[in-house]
């Protein structure tokens, strides 16, 4: 068995979800994906997933398995890019999209990396909070957050984005209404994201779960400008922990809610064919993947 793609398919099948899932991804049959988990199961001596028809879970040995995975196929990027920049093999330009929040929290460190152990790479960032179409505008790939992806695109889950409630300590000091449940927001003034469609924010811990109408007077389309008016002190707003988290920590918004979980949304990169990737195109993915997985929070 070759084992280290052994361990790529095992990681592929966590985060699709599924054996067909991964098979759709990795362009092989399901058959050879389950093969391959059934010989790294052999080889590690013990079940790694509890499988059902429904749905599958990681065991105690699958979650210290996939730790491991993670690490070595880190590895493996990492000495692969070492030959291939000996090799002076890499070399092109893309055209990647993403959101405001995430290009700036995330994926223009990463670019700014990437270009730097390349300078013969090129990319053109197209930044929208709108979901663009891969095919006719002419994108590489694209950095999505989103439970809801289109079933024909192709996608490699990379992370997941939590989220927070948050408000100034200013807002807090000039409305008196105890936050201490999510329907206590009904109370207040909520900037919402247009892109969610409706205005409902969900909450969930242990066995409970909460929807919340909410409503405010500032609706936009960019998170940046909703986190912007929450330091200002116009509302409460729903947040990337990776946007909060630094000014939190800073003392400049407050945490709300802290007992109960925001609804997370899981970070994908997409692309329109396996099938047409270049080197660079891989290369890019791996880094991106491996940079985010080590981030503890997208994690």
């Amino acid at each position: 068995m070759d084992r280290l793609s052994a361990l790529k398919v095992f990681i592929t099948i966590v985060e699709q979800g599924s054996l067909s899932g991964a098979a759709k991804l990795l362009d092989i049959e399901r058959t050879k994906v389950s093969r391959y988990l059934s010989e790294l199961e052999d080889w590690v001596g013990t079940r790694l997933l509890h499988r059902t028809t429904r749905n599958q879970s990681l065991t105690q040995a699958g979650e210290k398995t996939l730790q491991r995975a993670y690490q070595i196929d880190f590895l493996t990027g990492d000495i692969n890019t070492i030959i291939d920049r000996q090799n002076d093999t890499l070399s092109g330009r893309l055209r990647i999209t993403s959101s405001y929040a995430m290009v700036d929290v995330f994926l223009l460190e990463a670019i700014n990396e990437f270009c730097t152990l390349w300078p013969q790479v090129q990319i053109e960032l197209i930044v929208a909070d709108k979901h663009i179409n891969l095919i006719e505008d002419g994108i590489d790939l694209a950095v999505r957050i989103s439970n809801d992806l289109d079933p024909n695109i192709v996608a490699k889950k990379i992370g997941i984005c939590r989220s927070v409630i948050v408000a100034s300590p200013q807002y807090l000091l000039a409305n008196e209404v105890e936050i201490t449940t999510p329907k206590s927001l009904i109370e207040h003034n909520c900037l919402s994201f247009s892109y969610f469609g409706k205005h409902e924010w969900s909450f969930y811990r242990e066995n409970e779960n909460e929807n919340v109408a909410i409503s405010g007077r500032l609706i936009a389309n960019n998170s940046n400008i909703l986190l912007k008016a929450t330091l200002d002190g116009a509302g409460i707003s729903y947040q990337p922990l990776a946007c909060a988290w630094p000014l939190i920590q800073s003392g400049k918004l407050v945490q709300l809610l802290t007992d109960w979980e925001a609804k997370n949304l899981d970070v994908h990169l997409v692309y329109s064919n396996r099938k047409q990737m270049t080197l660079l195109h891989r290369r890019f993915i791996d880094f991106v993947s491996n940079k985010m997985s080590l981030n503890s929070l997208w994690n």
